[in-house]
């Protein structure tokens, strides 16, 4: 009879855990999602500022330089939340529950259920 709850209480602290991991889930994917807008918010307000300083200063739009200079801001801006989101995706893939068997349970115990 001791096994038989044992048996039930492991299944609920598997529903339990595979709850709690999914919550983690959700939270992780919603700040992802926020870090990618203040991204791309940060980018457009980084790329709007150097490009008004080039403008004022005078240098076309033809410029293969600004290209060259914008390309690197956008690639400095975005580096902390590519590496954020990278560590993101690795929380998301370690968030599992681990699934009870009751079938390898049952047969690491057989000799001692047989008797």
């Amino acid at each position: 009879m001791g096994q038989i709850v044992t048996d039930v209480t492991d299944i609920l602290d598997y529903k339990d855990a595979k709850k709690t991991a999914k919550n983690q889930r959700q939270e992780i994917l919603k700040q992802m999602a926020t870090d990618d807008a203040e991204k791309v918010n940060l980018v457009k307000k980084v790329l709007a500022t150097q490009r008004a300083k080039y403008g004022a200063s005078g240098m076309s739009a033809n410029g293969i330089t600004e290209g060259a200079v914008l390309k690197r801001l956008r690639s400095e801006t975005t580096a902390p939340y590519d590496e954020k989101r990278k560590n993101n995706l690795t929380k998301l893939k370690n968030t599992k529950a681990k699934k009870v068997n009751l079938l390898e349970k049952i047969l690491s115990r057989f000799d001692d259920l047989v008797g």
